[in-house]
């Protein structure tokens, strides 16, 4: 007998089908139930494969977090990771990053380094969470982080801020193990950050406004090139060390919904953008130059613009490669 369904859906295994005529209502009741158990839907979410869709699963890039400073409940805010077999190299903690690494299939307890680009309140959000949740979560080490001059004073912040919550956590009944809760910052200003075991993460400085340290970042392993662009506007630089990529992900906005917003300092709108951020047009000629093998666009400030506007603007830019507009928890 044909298994038969609940709501259009294939019913669960040990879901015994109903007559046409007869049907139990506890039976069906069971059978919903087990599609929204929180124990099933953990298990999904811990089964998942991070790389899934990515041409190899060995050495992928996951799109953690996609949005702006907007909040959007289909993009949560900007993160990625860079999956290396067991390995997971964490860039940039947008709000929401660690129900995203969840997600994703990775551990939350084990990540390698966590590499901050710059220090704007969208990438650090959730660095908080990184920290606390993980060491909650099991790690037994301080985490270790990279990322520009003033990270280390912002971390002893978030210190201070959670002392009670460690204190509750370590000295109560929850009997929390010392360790993870701390943090191991290294603070750069550019260059290689780490070259271990067959990984290699660079930071390449790149021209975000007023900020006098912001970076984009290369992570080179097994053969692949990810280049993430952090936050910036067209770099040569950047270029550089994007081209042959094999992933080259960056933000931008559409051109053609650039104007004065009616606001007050609305009329400064236009030139903030360009000082701070990359047109598609402008990422377009910039990917085009650097030959990459894949252009990803995250992080895009919409201006209520659409995707078809972001693709012709890369494509009047000059960019003719392959072009994915990004969501959360895409890989590539």
């Amino acid at each position: 007998m044909a298994t038969e369904s609940v709501h259009g859906r294939p019913a669960p295994a040990g879901c015994r089908p109903v007559r046409r005529h007869v049907q139990s209502v506890v039976g069906v009741l069971l059978c919903i139930g087990a599609f929204s158990h929180p124990l099933i839907a953990q298990r999904r979410l811990v089964e998942r494969t991070p790389c899934a869709g990515a041409p190899r699963a060995d050495a992928c890039l996951v799109t953690l977090g996609t949005g702006m400073p907007r909040p959007d409940p289909r993009r949560s805010g900007p993160a990625s990771a860079i999956v290396i077999g067991n390995r997971t190299i964490l860039v940039d903690a947008g709000p929401g990053v660690m129900r995203r690494l969840s997600e994703a299939g990775l551990a939350v307890d084990r990540i390698e380094r966590t590499i901050i680009t710059h220090l704007h309140s969208d990438h650090t959000l959730g660095l908080p969470d990184v920290i606390y949740t993980g060491w909650v979560m099991g790690r037994r080490t301080p985490l270790a982080l990279i990322g520009p001059p003033g990270l280390a004073a912002m971390t002893k912040h978030f210190a201070e801020a959670w002392s009670e919550d460690m204190k509750v956590r370590i000295e109560g009944l929850e009997h929390g193990q010392r360790g993870g809760e701390r943090t191991d910052v290294t603070e750069s200003t550019g260059g290689v950050v780490h070259d271990s075991a067959g990984v290699r993460v660079e930071l390449v400085k790149v021209d975000h406004g007023d900020w006098a340290h912001a970076f984009g970042v290369k992570v080179s392993a097994l053969g692949r090139t990810f280049v993430i662009s952090g936050d910036t506007r067209p770099s040569a630089a950047l270029e550089a060390a994007a081209t042959g990529a094999d992933v080259f992900v960056h933000e931008a906005y559409p051109a053609v919904r650039l104007a004065p917003e009616k606001r007050p300092g609305g009329e400064t709108w236009p030139a903030y953008m360009r000082a701070f951020h990359t047109s598609d047009e402008e990422l377009g000629a910039l990917a085009q130059r650097a030959r990459v093998k894949l252009l990803v666009v995250h992080h895009v400030v919409w201006m209520g613009g659409t995707e078809a506007e972001l693709r012709a603007g890369i494509r009047k830019g000059g960019y003719s490669g392959p072009l994915r507009i990004a969501k959360d928890l895409d890989a590539f």
